[in-house]
């Protein structure tokens, strides 16, 4: 079953995406939805962690940046607490 979410990315990286899946046959959404399946299927604790295939390094132009953001309070102490159980 498809559910719809709502992404934002910066439009070079968007136009540059769906010339690749339609390179493909694929649509963009089906695409990024290969991704995400393979970014979720291994056990990866960081994102440095995912392995890039070659492909997705030809979509991509420059040195990936990824924006994190920081734990909240309360999830940190969540976590400390139950590494200590």
């Amino acid at each position: 079953m498809d559910a719809k979410v709502t992404l934002s990315f910066d439009r070079e990286v968007i136009q540059q995406a769906k010339e690749f899946a339609a390179s493909q046959n694929i649509s963009l959404s089906r695409f990024m939805e290969y991704l995400l399946r393979k970014a979720t299927s291994g056990n990866y604790q960081q994102l440095e962690d995912l392995p890039i295939a070659d492909w997705v390094s030809e979509v991509a132009e420059g040195k990936a940046e990824y924006a994190t953001r920081p734990k909240a309070r309360k999830a940190m102490k969540k976590e400390f607490f139950e590494s200590r159980k």
